[in-house]
């Protein structure tokens, strides 16, 4: 399954390194990023491939969780249902 994830945060030394590794721990594969600074903020969109037989509801508490440790705001979505909210 494919997700969107998007990451905001107060920019910081460490946010990809932290975001990649806990993707990796959770074995979703970054298809596609896109990344930039905002003044003091840093902003950041994801396309992952969760792997065969993963939830996303457990990806969804792993990004949350380290979110709240890293002070970032991650969000992750089904790609379908992301692509449904903005077809017009």
């Amino acid at each position: 399954m494919k997700a969107i994830m998007t990451v905001t945060g107060v920019d910081r030394t460490g946010i990809i390194a932290a975001v990649s590794a806990e993707l990796a721990r959770l074995g979703v594969n970054i298809i596609n990023v896109t990344q930039t600074l905002m003044d003091e903020y840093f902003t950041m969109i994801l396309e992952v491939a969760l792997p065969e037989g993963s939830s996303i509801t457990q990806v969804q508490q792993a990004m949350a969780e380290l979110g709240a440790a890293e002070a970032l705001e991650i969000h992750v979505q089904a790609d379908s249902i992301f692509r449904a909210m903005h077809r017009v």
